[in-house]
């Protein structure tokens, strides 16, 4: 018996190829032209749950924006009653991360065509007044014929006409800028350039030339600028890096700059361009405009007294003495110590469910603005 494959809008949709938190992304293909594509899936459910809305829009809104040949393709937005779809670009490589652990490290030559292939990139986005802030291997995909390609827009930035500095921080430690630290404010496509600059590091060194078990010590050579280059580096490299990896933004070398460089202009073949297309925005509007009212009241409803939300780098500081080494060595083991839990039941359920069990035990239990504490009730005269 012949299987039925289920279809959304024009194309027809197969296997699971990632999963996330907030969403599953599927293989499918175009009906008519057979083009390979993937669909994220996301639940309006959990869009609104989260408060999620603004960000997804914007995010979409940006990958629409910043088309280009290195960067991931976002070729429409639809929506059922239930579900909301994105349909992108099928990049079937691989991500640039599993490329360097597989490899170690990558020549000067293959490593300095990825550099311009991204330089390319996130010039097209600065253009376009699109800051990226959290570029890393992780987030660059590689297509079939080994051509990188720049996805995951999540914390992305539009410059706001008469503000052109950004306060958000934001991205993953070792690849952030010293200036993104420092809370007074921040050119994003000197960030921007920064990352680069530790991306290209790593792909010629295979590891990371800022790398510390705690933040502070991290931050401190980050903002000094401390890093030795390897022996195998060329000398023209290293003169290179040191310009784009200068703790000081106002004297970081630009990305104009970079185009000049002996080093990088090397084989160098910039990609001509089509004209700029005409972006539509209109399916994200269409597809979000029935969901607006139904946020407006779930957001209402979960702005008084819910529990707290934070960012990474906010999580990451409640680490006892900012020691990072817990949350990655895997070889350790902190059960005994600390356990972590995570659950998708919302944070009510989560503390009546203790409180239960808690009393079911004897256990006096307080609980206030979503903190819980237990204590033992029995005592000794």
């Amino acid at each position: 018996m012949k299987k039925v494959r289920r279809k959304i809008g024009k194309y027809e949709v197969g296997r699971t190829i990632g999963e996330g938190t907030f969403a599953k992304v599927k293989y499918a293909k175009h009906s008519e032209t057979g083009e390979s594509v993937a669909i994220k899936v996301m639940a309006k459910t959990t869009i609104l749950k989260h408060r999620m809305v603004e960000q997804i829009k914007r995010e979409i809104s940006i990958m629409k924006i910043v088309r280009h040949p290195n960067i991931v393709r976002l070729h429409e937005v639809l929506a059922s009653q239930t579900k909301i779809y994105i349909i992108l670009e099928f990049v079937m490589g691989g991500e640039l991360y599993d490329k360097i652990v597989q490899q170690v490290k990558l020549s000067e030559n293959e490593s300095r065509r990825y550099f311009q292939q991204l330089i390319d990139a996130v010039a097209h986005c600065h253009k376009k007044g699109v800051y990226h802030r959290d570029l890393k291997p992780e987030n660059l995909l590689l297509d079939a014929y080994g051509n990188l390609k720049v996805s995951d827009f999540g914390l992305s930035a539009l410059t706001k006409q008469g503000d052109e500095l950004l306060h958000t921080t934001c991205g993953t430690p070792n690849y952030v800028a010293p200036e993104v630290l420092s809370n007074q404010g921040y050119d994003g496509a000197a960030a921007d350039v920064w990352s680069c600059g530790i991306i290209l590091y790593v792909l010629m060194a295979g590891y990371l030339p800022f790398e510390e078990a705690d933040l502070p010590t991290l931050f401190r050579r980050i903002s000094a600028g401390e890093f030795v280059c390897p022996v195998w580096f060329s000398a023209g490299a290293k003169t290179f890096i040191h310009k784009i990896l200068d703790p000081d933004p106002k004297t970081r070398v630009k990305i104009v700059e970079i185009r000049k460089d002996p080093w990088f202009r090397k084989n160098y073949s910039p990609i001509k361009l089509r004209e700029d297309e005409q972006v539509n925005l209109d399916d994200i509007k269409a597809v979000f405009d029935d969901i607006e009212d139904q946020y407006v009241s779930e957001r209402s409803e979960i702005a008084e007294g819910g529990p707290l939300i934070m960012n990474a780098f906010e999580m990451i500081t409640l680490s006892q003495g900012l020691n990072l080494s817990p949350l990655f060595d895997r070889h350790q083991d902190y059960v005994k110590r600390q356990t972590r839990f995570v659950s998708r039941k919302p944070a009510t359920v989560i503390i009546s469910s203790i409180e239960a069990v808690a009393e079911s035990m004897s256990l006096k239990v307080h609980s206030r603005n979503y903190k819980v504490s237990i204590c033992n009730t029995y005592f000794t005269q």
